[in-house]
């Protein structure tokens, strides 16, 4: 077992937004490798209190399901002796009401568009075949309730 750890900072910045009593809830995250990053809650959500480029903590959950993914399938493609030359995911996560009524992140649809390198190419159904593969061996994805489908674009 290996343990992972991510600091998350946020501190009082001293300035209220007057007309509607609010602070910003912006923050910091400081990951193991040593790098910060803005954070902040998803203008969509919560607008007043949001940073526009800051990370929201939906797109990182998004993020790490489409990254994982990626790498498991790539070590997968590998161990089948495929080559892959370029990976591209637009990963879309949708912001709904779960099975207790909460709000939370219910599904992510993962759209991988996966280029090989030379003529080992593998078929449609070995692409599949080594997603399922991927899918079911992500530790992310192994990590939560979110229905999680996988569309590649060929």
């Amino acid at each position: 077992m290996t343990t992972h750890s991510v600091v998350v900072q946020w501190k009082h910045s001293g300035q209220v937004d007057a007309a509607n009593n609010v602070v910003s809830l912006v923050h910091q995250w400081t990951f193991d490798g040593g790098i910060t990053v803005d954070a902040s809650p998803s203008p969509l959500v919560m607008p007043l209190v949001a940073k526009e480029n800051a990370i929201d903590p939906e797109e990182a959950f998004i993020a790490a399901i489409a990254s994982c993914h990626m790498m498991t399938f790539l070590t997968v493609a590998e161990k089948q002796r495929f080559v892959v030359e370029s990976y591209q995911d637009v990963a879309i996560g949708t912001l709904g009401k779960n099975a207790q009524g909460r709000t939370a992140v219910t599904d992510v649809v993962l759209k991988p568009k996966i280029c090989f390198f030379g003529d080992n190419t593998p078929s449609s159904a070995m692409i599949n075949k080594m997603h399922k593969l991927a899918h079911k061996h992500c530790f992310i994805a192994n990590s939560v309730n979110t229905q999680i489908s996988i569309e590649p674009n060929d």
